[in-house]
C-alpha cells in the first residue's frame, strides 16, 4: 500500500484550482470540478450480481434491508464482509466499486484531490490510496476536510468544526499557530450520525401520524420508505417557517418545529461537552446538514454554517500547493489560513446542496437500457411523452416511493415502480469523450 505520513502544506492563496475534489463523507459524497457538483450517498445496494450506488440506492434502504449495506466507508477495510452482500469479500470492495461509479458520473477526470475525514484510521487511509491505484483515475492529493474547511476561518481562539457521518459525528479542534490553521485533535461522537438523528425524527413524524390520523406509516416498507424520502424536504421547511404538513400514501400530518426539538439533544450535549467552556474567540463551524436540525439556534447558538461549497473553494484558492504528483501522498492536517475572521458570529440556516438534475437519456430495466422515446411502452398503465426539454411521466404507479400525481417531469436517477411491480431507473448515458 502506498506510504502515508501527516504533512503540513503551504499553499499560495489565488492560484486556480484545476484538478477535482472528492469529498468523501459517507453522508453524501460529493465531487466538484468544471460541471455540476456530483453526489452521491454512501449506500451500496445488491441488484443481482450488480449494485446500485448512491441516492438510487438509499431509494431501497427501507424496501430491500436486506441487499443494503451503510457501513461500508465508516468500516473500511480488508476483513470479510459480514453480513455478506453478494460478490464483494469486503468493504474495500465496495469503496472500489463506488468510487469507479462516482468517477465515471463525473466525465471520468485523470486527477482527484481527496478530502478525508479526520475519524478515517490511518491504515484506512493507507488502504483507501490503494483501492485509488487499482481506479481509472490518480489521485494527487490527501487533505483532512477539516483542516480545508477550517483554513477559510483565521482569527484567535480556537475552531471547532461539527460534521455528521452516517454512523456518527465528529468534533474537530482547529487552533491557529502563527499564519496557519492547524488541527489539533478529532473526537467521535457516537450515537449522534445521520442514521440515528433520522430514527428520531422519523420517530417524532410518525407519532404524529398515528395521533392527527391514525395511520402509522412504519408499518409497511413502502410507506416508511416514504416517510425517510420525505424527511429532507420537511426539515427544510421546518427550518424556513417553522411548521410543515407531511403526506404519505394519502394521509396527512401537521409536525411543528417545537416537535422535533429532541431530535438533536444528544448531538447537542455531546458537542457542549466535547468542546467544554467556550471563550468569546472560539468559534463553531458546522456543516449545512447539521443546520437542518430543529433547535440548533437555541443549543449551540455560537454555531455558524459552512457554504455549502466551501471546501471547493478553500481547495481553489490553495492551488496546486495542495497537489503531490509523483510521490507518496500525505495526509494534510495544516494549512495556511486563508482570510480572518474575526468578525461577529451570527447563525445562519442554509440549505443542503440542490440534488444534481440532468436529464435522462436511457431507460433501464434490469441489465437492459433503452433509449427514451415518446410513446415507449414501459408497462401498463403508464405513459411516457416529452414537453420542450423535459421527459413527462403518467398514469398509476410510483416515482420515487411516491403515487404519481398528473404528468410528472423525470430526471436521471428516477425510479419508477408500475402498478404491475415492474421496475425501471432512468439514467443519463454519455457519449464517449464528452
Amino acid at each position: 500500500l502506498p506510504a502515508l505520513c501527516r504533512q503540513t502544506t503551504h499553499a499560495s492563496p489565488g492560484i486556480a484550482m484545476t484538478v477535482p475534489l472528492l469529498d468523501i463523507n459517507d453522508c453524501v459524497l460529493q465531487l466538484w470540478g468544471n460541471g455540476p457538483v456530483q453526489q452521491s450517498p454512501g449506500y451500496a445496494l445488491l441488484d443481482g450480481k450488480d449494485y446500485r450506488f448512491g441516492n438510487s440506492a438509499r431509494g431501497s434502504a427501507r424496501l430491500r434491508p436486506r441487499d443494503i449495506n451503510n457501513r461500508y466507508w465508516w468500516q473500511l477495510s480488508v476483513e470479510p464482509l459480514q453480513p455478506a452482500l453478494g460478490p464483494a469479500r469486503h468493504t474495500a470492495d465496495l469503496v472500489h466499486a463506488h468510487l469507479k461509479q462516482i468517477h465515471t458520473d463525473a466525465g471520468a477526470p485523470a486527477e482527484l484531490l481527496l478530502a478525508c475525514s479526520g475519524s478515517m484510521q490511518r491504515e484506512q487511509l493507507s488502504l483507501l490510496l490503494g483501492i485509488v491505484q487499482q481506479c481509472n483515475f490518480d489521485a494527487v492529493g490527501l487533505v483532512n476536510r477539516s483542516a480545508l474547511l477550517g483554513s477559510l476561518h483565521g482569527g484567535p481562539g480556537r475552531l471547532f468544526h461539527l460534521e455528521l457521518q452516517l454512523h456518527q459525528a465528529l468534533l474537530t479542534e482547529l487552533a491557529q499557530n502563527g499564519d496557519d490553521m492547524v488541527v489539533q485533535r478529532s473526537v467521535p461522537l457516537p450515537g449522534c450520525g445521520l442514521l440515528q438523528l433520522q430514527e428520531r425524527l422519523v420517530e417524532v413524524i410518525a407519532s404524529a401520524f398515528i395521533r392527527q390520523t391514525r395511520f402509522d406509516p412504519r408499518r409497511k416498507a413502502d410507506t416508511e420508505q416514504q416517510l425517510y424520502d420525505g424527511l429532507p424536504r420537511a426539515l427544510q421547511q421546518l427550518a424556513s417557517s417553522g411548521e410543515c404538513n407531511i403526506e404519505v400514501n394519502g394521509y396527512r400530518a401537521r409536525v411543528v418545529a417545537a416537535d422535533m426539538a429532541s431530535a438533536g439533544q444528544r448531538l447537542f450535549n455531546a458537542a457542549a461537552e466535547t468542546m467544554g467552556s467556550l471563550s468569546p474567540a472560539d468559534r463553531l463551524i458546522v456543516d449545512p446538514l447539521v443546520a437542518l436540525l430543529p433547535d440548533l439556534a437555541n443549543k449551540l447558538p455560537e454555531a455558524r454554517v459552512a457554504a455549502v461549497d466551501a471546501l471547493w473553494q478553500a481547495s481553489q484558492q490553495h492551488g496546486d500547493e495542495l497537489l503531490n504528483r509523483g510521490a507518496p501522498l500525505s495526509f494534510i492536517n495544516t494549512l495556511p489560513c486563508l482570510a480572518g475572521d474575526n468578525g461577529p458570529i451570527e447563525p445562519q440556516v442554509l440549505e443542503p446542496a440542490a440534488p444534481v438534475v440532468t436529464h435522462p437519456t436511457h431507460l433501464l430495466a434490469g441489465t437492459t437500457a433503452r433509449p427514451l422515446a415518446a410513446g415507449m411502452p414501459l408497462a401498463p398503465g403508464l405513459d411516457l411523452g416529452r414537453a420542450d426539454d423535459n421527459w413527462l411521466l403518467s398514469g398509476n404507479g410510483k416515482l420515487n416511493g411516491q403515487a404519481l400525481n398528473d404528468k410528472q417531469t423525470l430526471t436521471a436517477g428516477d425510479r419508477i415502480i408500475a402498478a404491475d411491480g415492474s421496475e425501471f431507473l432512468l439514467i443519463e448515458v454519455v457519449p464517449g469523450g464528452s
